[in-house]
């Protein structure tokens, strides 16, 4: 239904294209970030039975920023103590 409304819109307006392009982008792009932060990030855990604190495996090299700017993570050391 939206869509349909979207393209006949497009065929009547076709300055309005690149905007729908744009906010499809956007919102595809911001989906899929979210995606990557429920997966990956070391905060989030969904298995609480076989890895109950998954931010405790994480070393001190490991990168999970998804940009990290003038930081060298493989130089750092192990600053804390085991669990």
């Amino acid at each position: 239904m939206v869509l349909g409304t979207i393209i006949t819109h497009a065929k009547k307006h076709p300055a309005l294209i690149p905007l729908f392009v744009i906010i499809g982008s956007g919102g595809v792009g911001a989906g899929l970030y979210l995606m990557r932060l429920a997966m990956f990030n070391p905060d989030v855990s969904w298995d609480k039975k076989n890895n109950p604190e998954p931010w405790n495996k994480l070393s001190p090299s490991d990168q999970y920023k998804f940009v990290s700017i003038n930081m060298d993570y493989s130089r750092l050391k192990k600053d804390r103590p085991d669990f």
